[in-house]
């Protein structure tokens, strides 16, 4: 399994913390990714109901179709487009808070709900979205990796630090 070249076969109180450090670094950075994709999706909303054709590919595609729903349903569905695709990157805010803790299930659901999405934009052959929404769940999937580390340290620990009590 690749862990992004850590491994729990230091056994010096100050190689576990190095360890440690490392992999932490590595799941935060993975779960950023979900932070990413939650705030520029509303960037990208908010910049649809000023009125630009600009948006980022960092998006989510679900948010451009609401966008596009509200944009022909005037002022009114432009504004409730804005509060569906905020209820929509709030649950990717989700994400990334368990996921930078280090909750597996944050990674998985969270990976699998923008796969679906990915694919929501290949039928509109927005090829360069499609591309982006592969290589950020492949550094979303690399963050997931450090998650085994972070546990493996944890049992380490504390069975080192566990009581020693007499038969």
């Amino acid at each position: 399994m690749d862990s992004g070249g850590l491994s729990t076969g230091l056994a010096t109180p100050a190689g576990l913390v190095e360890q440690k450090l490392r992999a932490e670094q590595i799941v935060k950075s993975g779960a950023g990714w979900f932070l990413a994709i939650a705030g520029l999706s509303i960037i990208n909303s908010i910049m649809t109901m000023s009125g630009t054709r600009f948006h980022f590919i960092f998006g989510l595609g679900v948010t451009q179709i609401v966008d596009a729903i509200g944009a022909h349903s005037g002022t009114t569905g432009s504004v409730l487009g804005l509060i569906v695709n905020a209820f929509v990157a709030g649950i990717f805010v989700l994400f990334w808070y368990f996921g930078k803790q280090g909750q597996k299930w944050a990674f998985i659901v969270g990976m699998g709900l923008y796969l679906v999405d990915g694919l929501i934009l290949l039928p509109f052959q927005d090829w360069l979205g499609a591309a982006f929404h592969g290589w950020a769940l492949y550094r979303i999937y690399n963050g997931m990796q450090g998650i085994p580390v972070l546990e493996d340290i944890r049992r380490m620990t504390i069975g080192a630090s566990a009581p020693i009590t007499p038969a």
